[in-house]
């Protein structure tokens, strides 16, 4: 009996992980808006009535594509952690790992887009349709504050809406130079911004 069950949350494992790299795909290829459930369930070889067992929406599996993301970046934060960067090398390897990531599944921009949409009105964001890098952001700028790498004059929260929104600029620039040389250089200067001076 245990066999069984063990097969079958195995399969709906599979099941699930099959959408989300179909989604992956069509996102990629047709842009969010264009793709439909059907062309999701199309390409994974799945009937459309399957799609419900797993996900209500679309923006529901767009987001799990971004939370995913997320993941992979705090993995390599943490393991950056572990060798004793400071909070401005954590800040800009997260950056930098966002935007190489970002770049590489340009899917996800819909979610930074749309938030941008209500930066005058962050309450009005649900905490459940933001994949969280800008609560990420956040967390290691306020360990840099308590720690005196980063100047406290200004709140995290405002620091690390200022880093969010680069990555929403960034996706209209029509600079000659690479999604990710665009955000690399951005970041660096707003680095030099709010470190702590003694840290210059």
């Amino acid at each position: 009996m245990a066999e069984k069950i063990s097969l079958r949350k195995r399969k709906k494992f599979q099941a699930r992980q099959t959408i989300l790299t179909a989604a992956a795909q069509q996102f990629e290829v047709h842009g969010f808006a264009a793709t439909s459930i059907a062309g999701i369930m199309q390409a994974a070889g799945l009937g459309v009535g399957t799609f419900y067992n797993y996900f209500s929406s679309k923006e529901e599996v767009l987001l799990t594509l971004a939370k995913n993301l997320r993941e992979e970046v705090e993995e390599k934060i943490s393991a950056a952690d572990e060798v004793n960067r400071s909070s401005p090398e954590l800040l800009e390897r997260c950056c930098v790992c966002t935007a190489k990531l970002i770049d590489e599944n340009r899917f996800i921009l819909p979610l930074f887009l749309s938030a941008s949409e209500h930066s005058d009105k962050p309450e009005q964001i649900p905490q459940s349709l933001s994949p969280g890098f800008r609560e990420l952001f956040e967390e290691i700028i306020l360990r840099g504050q308590k720690r005196g790498e980063f100047r406290d004059d200004v709140p995290a929260n405002i620091i690390s809406e200022m880093i969010h929104s680069i990555y929403q600029t960034t996706a209209f620039s029509k600079l000659e130079i690479s999604f990710q040389e665009n955000i690399c250089l951005k970041v660096k200067i707003l680095l030099d911004g709010i470190r702590e001076k003694k840290f210059l």
